[in-house]
């Protein structure tokens, strides 16, 4: 059958042959049983190549029916569907503490896209076409159209047990924030809203070492010196493992937060939905652009 059907095709038993890895002699003996077994000649032999007799034409068109919806049956159960590609950026500290612990959550559910994770200390745009999905820090006011917030974020001071355990048990916060913080770089009036939101009246506390993202204040202050007012989403894994403390009770509502951005004209794409669904929920609340996000 898969003889007479290239051979069909074709018009030549030698290109037959040659797709179906045969000699010509191969493919002429199979054509030449079929024939004998229906009793009907198929194909007229020509000087050079063949040709379809009527009979052969009919039987033709069904029998390349077939093979194509066995072909399509097969690929349709069995072949593993090309892979979707997703191009997401993400800061450093949401990529590493958040974003890498849960995506074989997302791979369990969307086997079918692959994730292609980028980093970045700092960002407000899409400067280029090599990302489809922006996880963003800030209040919410971007140009772009399609913008849903992850939540609202709360930040709590931490530090290592040790050092902790050094000023008492319990510590006082102003004897523990004086021995020095670790701000991170462009948080630093953080510290003092977390004084004024809790009428704590604590002096500017000394810098020891800013560090220009989360996860390396984190790092930082796991090596047992120092104190840092983190995003309680970033620090849970470090207090969870007992590398960090939480001292103090306060927790300070940050005005900021994280946002999901997509690039303009992909939010109807497949794989841009699914991962929406997947991170923020199937409804999410999108901000008002004209007001800046509750804390």
């Amino acid at each position: 059958m898969r003889a007479f059907e290239a051979a069909a095709r074709h018009s030549s038993f030698s290109d037959a042959a040659a797709e179906l890895n045969l000699t010509p002699a191969a493919v002429s003996q199979q054509i030449r049983l079929l024939e004998q077994h229906l009793g009907i000649q198929l194909f007229r032999r020509l000087p050079r190549g063949v040709e379809l007799t009527d009979m052969g034409q009919a039987y033709a068109l069904p029998i390349r029916k077939s093979f194509s919806e066995i072909q399509e049956a097969t690929e349709g159960l069995f072949t593993v569907r090309r892979k979707r590609k997703l191009r997401v950026r993400a800061s450093i500290s949401y990529a590493t503490l958040i974003l890498a612990p849960r995506l074989k959550a997302f791979h369990d559910l969307h086997p079918e896209i692959e994730i292609q994770l980028s980093t970045a200390v700092w960002s407000d745009r899409m400067d280029n076409e090599s990302i489809d999905l922006d996880i963003r820090y800030g209040t919410g006011h971007w140009d772009e159209r399609d913008i849903w917030q992850l939540g609202h974020e709360f930040a709590t001071v931490v530090c290592h047990p040790d050092h902790a355990h050094a000023f008492g048990d319990p510590p006082r916060i102003h004897d523990l924030l004086g021995a020095g913080v670790v701000p991170v770089l462009g948080s630093e009036v953080e510290w003092g809203r977390l004084s004024d939101h809790f009428g704590l009246e604590l002096p500017a506390p000394p810098v020891w070492i800013t560090a220009d993202s989360s996860l390396i204040a984190l790092q930082t202050i796991s090596a047992g010196f120092g104190a840092a007012l983190i995003h309680e989403s970033f620090s849970q894994s470090f207090l969870d493992r007992g590398l960090l403390v939480s001292p103090f009770e306060y927790r300070l509502p940050i005005r900021e937060a994280y946002f999901l951005v997509a690039r303009e004209g992909l939010r109807e794409r497949e794989e841009v939905e699914a991962f929406r669904n997947w991170i923020v929920g199937p409804d999410p609340v999108e901000p008002d652009m004209e007001q800046a996000p509750a804390s």
